[in-house]
């Protein structure tokens, strides 16, 4: 099964929205894939999304049932894509990468969205009201249909077709 890796700072609010999003995107195209989140500077191990995020989560039909997890390198070995939520984030994980093959596997979430190839950073809106929160859901959300492209190129299958061979 292809599986997919969100990765920010704190693990909290934008990989959590990123990662909720993907999978119902997923469902709704019937393709399987697995998707999680990590942070590559947690504080909270084990703790529940940021509130607002949740809130933003649930105000778009979407619940959480997040914890919070730290980012390791050995993610790199079980993970087909790795999705970094803004360019320090790829940075960190470029030099996080054990093998050139590994680092490859790395792409920033704004890279996928409608203006495409260079790529933009999702602001972190930790310490921000709902209304920052709600920015970010909409950038993650942007680049939602780039990133289900992705995953149907490098699965073989069409959501379209619900979720069948394309071959």
């Amino acid at each position: 099964m292809y599986r997919v890796l969100f990765v920010c700072t704190g693990n909290t609010c934008r990989s959590p929205m990123a990662a909720e999003l993907l999978r119902h995107e997923l469902a709704q195209a019937g393709i399987a894939a697995e998707v999680g989140s990590a942070g590559l500077r947690t504080e909270l191990s084990g703790a529940a999304a940021d509130p607002r995020a949740r809130q933003v989560l649930r105000s778009h039909g979407l619940g959480s049932d997040h914890a919070v997890r730290q980012f390791d390198s050995a993610m790199f070995a079980s993970h087909d894509l790795l999705i970094a939520l803004d360019s320090n984030h790829a940075w960190v994980l470029a030099q996080l990468a054990p093998t050139p093959a590994a680092a490859a596997r790395i792409r920033l979430l704004g890279s996928f969205g409608p203006a495409g190839a260079a790529g933009w950073d999702v602001p972190d809106p930790v310490g921000g009201d709902v209304g920052d929160y709600e920015r970010a859901f909409g950038l993650i959300q942007s680049a939602m249909p780039g990133v289900l492209a992705e995953i149907t190129a490098a699965t073989g299958t069409c959501p379209a077709a619900g979720g069948s061979d394309c071959g």
